[in-house]
């Protein structure tokens, strides 16, 4: 039998409308947008097409179930009558790995976990007919959110955050995450054909993420999850089959124009290894160069980048020589466009541009910026 689960993406909080253009155009059905996630339809197999191809999402959840919850009584009765027994088999491991509350009675995240856990396993002794759980089997993690008394319950199918693509091993300091930097790329209309360039580039996610999806490769393909090990709602033939899908769609034979600099040699020879690992090292031309040096012939490319922002460069003095810089070279590119993400205040008054649009956005618990310059639209062919 089918089953068709409702299946909420969590995302960065502001970037909710690249996720919600990329779920469908992956082929199924969003029923529900709320800040920093989304919820879709999908049976076993949206499961594992949904981890392997979407680059925006931070993980798949599957709902069990939501109720009504004002006291711990509630939580617990209520955690109770969801059918557990559906997911989780007799010898299952399952804990609650996370509680977030916003706005709710009940706020302990420690305290809902604790009383969740306990409710988990007087619904599934009854069901499964036992007194104890050896709980040796597959992990079965549970996430809950309480939303103004709303009660969420979902088993996490991912594991490791979906931004840990695989190919990042040695990071520059404060990295962006794979997901936040595919989301960005997808808020432009940078498309394979068109130039690409980070001139702070640190290890290379921006260039990196552009290459993958220039060259069609999923960003989940190298990596496992927890799911996996769910043969009981989910059969090991669904992974093989996404992953044969994968990798039947890869296209190798693009010639994408993507460019990541930055002034430290080691960051760069960092960030080779990384392309290297995401099998795109032949797509993206790394170089150490200041942002004094940034020039480029032709016309109508993209600066998308992440500068330095003061959380890791004590001198204020130093920022400023950096954005002033930026913004006369990009000044010197013919008919190019700019998009930054940024939590340094003075970004545009060094920069001497005003952007056409910002979005604020986390970048963890940094608040930052997206600023965006396009520039005009190459002619058509």
């Amino acid at each position: 039998m089918n089953h068709i689960w409702e299946l909420i993406a969590p995302c960065h909080f502001g970037l909710e409308a690249v996720l919600k253009r990329e779920i469908p155009d992956l082929g199924y059905t969003v029923t529900q947008v709320e800040d920093g996630r989304i919820t879709f339809e999908g049976d076993a197999e949206g499961v594992c097409r949904s981890n392997i191809f979407l680059r925006s999402a931070e993980r798949i959840l599957i709902k069990v179930g939501s109720f009504h919850a004002e006291s711990f009584d509630d939580l617990f009765e209520g955690m109770k009558a969801l059918p557990w027994d559906e997911f989780i088999p007799a010898d299952g491991k399952f804990w609650v790995t996370k509680a977030a509350s916003v706005g709710s009675k009940l706020f302990s995240p420690s305290d809902i976990q604790s009383i969740c856990k306990k409710a988990m396993v007087e619904s599934l002794k009854k069901s499964h007919h036992v007194e104890w759980f050896p709980e040796n089997g597959a992990s079965y993690p549970v996430r809950i959110f309480i939303k103004k008394d709303e009660v969420t319950a979902a088993l996490d199918t991912t594991g490791e955050s979906l931004h840990k693509r695989g190919y990042r091993i040695l990071t520059a300091k404060a990295p962006l995450q794979e997901n936040l930097a595919a989301s960005l790329i997808m808020l432009t209309p940078w498309k394979k054909d068109r130039i690409l360039v980070d001139p702070f580039c640190g290890s290379g996610t921006f260039p990196i993420e552009a290459a993958l999806m220039a060259a069609n490769i999923a960003p989940g393909m190298n990596r496992s999850f927890t799911a996996e090990s769910w043969t009981n709602i989910i059969p090991k033939k669904e992974w093989y089959g996404c992953v044969n899908e994968a990798q039947d769609m890869i296209d190798m034979s693009q010639m994408p124009d993507l460019q990541g600099y930055d002034i430290d040699e080691q960051v760069i020879k960092v960030a080779r290894d990384n392309a290297k690992r995401a099998g795109v090292e032949k797509f993206i031309h790394f170089q150490a160069r200041p942002v004094s040096e940034l020039s480029h012939p032709k016309k109508y490319g993209f600066l998308i980048t992440n500068p330095p922002y003061g959380e890791r460069l004590s001198d204020k003095k130093e920022l400023k020589e950096i954005y002033t810089a930026l913004g006369q070279r990009f000044r010197e590119l013919d008919c190019w466009s700019m998009y930054l993400l940024t939590g340094y205040e003075d970004a545009v008054k060094d920069i001497g541009i005003k952007p056409q649009k910002n979005r604020k956005l986390y970048n963890g618990m940094l608040k930052t910026y997206f600023y965006q310059f396009p520039g005009p639209k190459p002619p058509r062919q």
